[in-house]
């Protein structure tokens, strides 16, 4: 008889676990959705994702800064050299290294803004290039340099509008 007392307690317990099988999915799918919520596993995953995307992205883009850099000097050496030209058509003459370029505002152009690396743009009378010459120290502030520590001179950008044009 005890034999079949186990058997019954043991019948009684599948039958009374039977309904209440789940498994991860159904119990998933019994939450509402406002109550679901990500694993730690996979907001991980996109937070490496989202580094990823940047990394490359500010790789890809660091270039640009530095160029974009060069190319705004350039523009104000020219607008520069510019004035300097305008200020010696109607004085007969160009500014004075005591005076630099300073003696430009506000007859000939607004403001002078330093350049792009924050340094004053240098002007010397008379020049290496010419008459005068209009000089950005580069990245650096010193001159001389390669890359984005280069000088940029108005006789460099002078140059390249003229090789370009042939």
């Amino acid at each position: 008889m005890r034999f079949n007392e186990a058997e019954g307690t043991k019948a009684r317990r599948q039958r009374s676990t039977q309904g209440q099988t789940h498994t991860h999915s159904s119990l998933r799918a019994s939450v509402p959705p406002c109550l679901r919520a990500f694993s730690l596993i996979e907001i991980m995953i996109v937070v490496v994702i989202i580094g990823l995307m940047a990394g490359v992205i500010t790789y890809a883009t660091a270039g640009y800064l530095a160029r974009a850099k060069r190319i705004r000097a350039r523009s104000d050496i020219s607008t520069l050299a510019g004035a300097v030209d305008q200020f010696h058509i109607d004085k007969g003459r160009y500014p004075e290294n005591s005076e630099g370029l300073k003696v430009l505002v506000p007859e000939f152009i607004k403001t002078i803004q330093p350049d792009p690396w924050g340094h004053p743009y240098q002007y010397v009378q008379p020049g290496k290039g010419g008459a005068y010459d209009v000089i950005s120290l580069g990245a650096d502030g010193r001159e001389g340099g390669t890359g984005a520590d280069a000088d940029i001179t108005n006789w460099d950008i002078e140059q390249s509008k003229s090789a370009g044009s042939k």
